[in-house]
């Protein structure tokens, strides 16, 4: 079934409802709904027909919910791009996907004008906010536009969307997933959420990164409601659940760190929170315990990827919580830790995270060679390493490509951030093999210091001895403004890495 059909069927099931409020402006379901229908009119006006690629590269807004479902009811197919991918990502996006049409705003169109002309493909470019010599304007394009489209009918496996994704080892792939991928992970993602309909939720991670889609999908299913900031910003966030009396957040685990870190934190009221939902990136367990005495709620840490449509496994409100766990897999997904020759290995054993069911990516777009590499034997080989305990619970150990191997024993870079966490001195931590003539590699961990505060290599390095075995202390401490991240503000140990080889080397 077209994944746009759970836009009807929340209209259908829950009536007109304020389904988001976006910088002081109140959405219904009914308004979302009549502007990408409109918008699916203008887009079949430009030529856009089934199977056909439209890129939405724009910051959050209510423009990107309503572009997605305008372009899934015509049965083509959503390339969304995160805003602050640079010039060269965006070509490589926009070639590779032979996208179209382009629907962004005027501070980002900068990235797509040198091409108008100059790729085959491109026909137009349409921009939410305005309009330019070369560029279509969105009020103009849906003016007189008809309220009604007819769904094109899609089946399960028909491509919906294109998610582009760096991953660890630097060169763009694009995800493709289909309608039932979309479908299958929604409903899960829904079926955990236990809170009332009338609770008010905060989105604050980019609608164009895979757990902004879930997270979207699941609210059309739930009848939710949610305030939408355009980035995070965490005065913003504070500010908003005092005043809307918030109850729950998707994060990932940099936002936690600032925000407790933020000055004057104390004085808004984060009473009404029940949950932080964590993702995409190890949590820290050192904060959990000051966090949720500072700001209420409880962490709740789950695990994806893009390769399964996002969430492979979570914590719900009424389980029991396992620190240092993401939870159990979510309905209809089957988790099992493998050796490298793929056979499982059982309850405690430390393997590959590998992954099978409906919510499994279809492969990396036209990569045949790298889909067959990582769908092996039915399952998705995800490349995290990681153990399920004896009740399911599962625990991420560390990415395959992370671990460092110094004189044949192996040190997990997550087991020496955590213990960098716990100095009291420290903000942020990011661990990396550095080569090493006489080990192979040794351990490099670059550090930001609170604000306020002054660290020397030797107390961080004495701080570790005290905790881990010593091999697996830092050979390096290297003080640094701040970690290099992601999009969605994961730490980008590949980077860390590059510096390390440079330093190294120069």
């Amino acid at each position: 079934m077209n994944l746009e059909r759970l836009g009807e069927e929340n209209f259908e099931t829950y009536g007109e409802y304020v389904s988001l409020v976006f910088e002081g402006k109140e959405y219904t379901n009914r308004d979302q709904h009549r502007a990408a229908t409109r918008l699916a009119n203008a887009l079949r006006g430009l030529g856009v027909g089934v199977g056909d690629r439209v890129v939405v590269m724009l910051p959050n807004c209510p423009e990107v919910p309503q572009s997605y479902a305008a372009i899934l009811k015509l049965g083509a197919v959503v390339v969304p791009v995160i805003f602050l991918l640079g010039p060269e990502e965006v070509r490589h996006i926009l070639v590779d996907s032979e996208a179209k049409v382009v629907i962004t705003s005027t501070d980002m169109v900068w990235k797509v004008e040198p091409l108008i002309g100059a790729l085959p493909t491109l026909s137009h470019v349409v921009l939410v906010d305005g309009e330019g010599s070369t560029t279509l304007g969105l009020a103009e394009l849906v003016k007189g536009q008809p309220d009604t489209f007819g769904i094109v009918e899609r089946a399960d496996g028909d491509l919906a969307v294109i998610l582009y994704t760096s991953g660890t080892t630097g060169k763009i792939k694009g995800v493709a997933l289909s309608h039932g991928n979309l479908h299958s992970n929604a409903r899960s993602a829904a079926s955990l959420h236990e809170l009332s309909r009338e609770d008010w939720s905060l989105a604050v991670l980019p609608l164009s990164h895979s757990y902004g889609l879930t997270v979207m999908n699941a609210g059309n299913i739930l009848g939710t409601r949610g305030v939408l900031l355009r980035w995070f910003n965490p005065e913003e966030v504070l500010t908003t659940i005092q005043k809307f009396r918030i109850r729950s957040m998707s994060c990932v685990p940099t936002m936690l760190v600032y925000l407790l870190n933020y000055p004057g934190a104390e004085q808004f009221d984060t009473s009404s929170m029940i949950y932080w939902g964590s993702g995409a990136a190890p949590l820290p367990l050192e904060i959990v315990e000051p966090f949720e005495k500072k700001f209420g709620g409880r962490i709740l840490e789950g695990y994806g990827l893009t390769e399964a449509t996002t969430v492979v496994s979570a914590h719900r409100l009424s389980m029991e919580r396992r620190l240092g766990s993401v939870g159990k897999p979510i309905p209809g997904v089957e988790v099992k830790i493998l050796d490298d020759q793929d056979r499982e290995l059982p309850a405690g054993a430390v393997g590959e995270i590998c992954v099978r069911g409906p919510n499994v990516m279809q492969g990396y777009y036209r990569m045949p060679e790298e889909t067959q590499k990582t769908l092996t034997n039915g399952r998705l080989h995800t490349g995290d390493v990681g153990r399920l305990d004896g009740d399911g619970y599962l625990y991420i150990v560390e990415r395959k490509k992370d671990l460092i191997i110094r004189g044949g024993f192996n040190i997990y870079p997550r087991e020496v951030e955590e213990v960098l966490y716990a100095h009291p001195k420290v903000a942020e931590a990011g661990v990396v093999g550095m080569p090493d003539p006489l080990m192979g590699e040794d351990v490099l961990a670059f550090v930001v210091v609170k604000a306020g505060q002054e660290a020397n290599a030797e107390e961080i390095m004495a701080f570790c001895a005290e905790k881990l075995a010593r091999f697996k202390c830092p050979k390096q401490v290297r003080f640094v403004e701040s970690l290099p991240k992601s999009p969605i503000g994961k730490i980008l140990r590949k980077e860390l890495r590059k510096l390390s080889e440079g330093d190294h080397h120069g």
